[in-house]
């Protein structure tokens, strides 16, 4: 658990510092075998979007963390990060209501870094 939580810090840090808006960070411990979190964040633009999720994939390789799978790249409106116990999912504001992931997983309030 650790080290899901080392990296859900990583995580949450990288968006923080690369100005992605409305994250929230999703417990899934015991809701879903697929990670222990989901985090969601929003970029303004596809190339917003694409230099955040670059800034976490790089951040993971140099604390040796290793690839994480990464989809959507090309298009950058929505991409996905799966770095094992934790999922960042990086939107562009339409696409990010038109999926809702929030109401899905029953989050649909921004949780702040500190309360995490």
């Amino acid at each position: 658990m650790a080290r899901s939580d080392d990296l859900k810090a990583l995580a949450l840090s990288c968006l923080d510092e690369m100005k992605a808006e409305e994250t929230i960070a999703i417990d899934l411990a015991g809701k879903t075998s697929l990670a222990d979190t989901m985090i969601i964040a929003s970029g303004r633009s596809q190339r917003h979007v694409g230099s955040i999720a670059d800034k976490f994939i790089q951040e993971m390789k140099n604390r040796g963390y290793g690839n994480a799978r990464v989809e959507g790249m090309p298009a950058c409106d929505w991409v996905l990060i799966d770095a094992g116990d934790v999922l960042v999912h990086i939107f562009r504001p339409e696409v990010r209501g038109f999926y809702n992931l929030e109401k899905m997983w029953g989050a649909d309030r921004p949780v702040g870094l500190a309360a995490d």
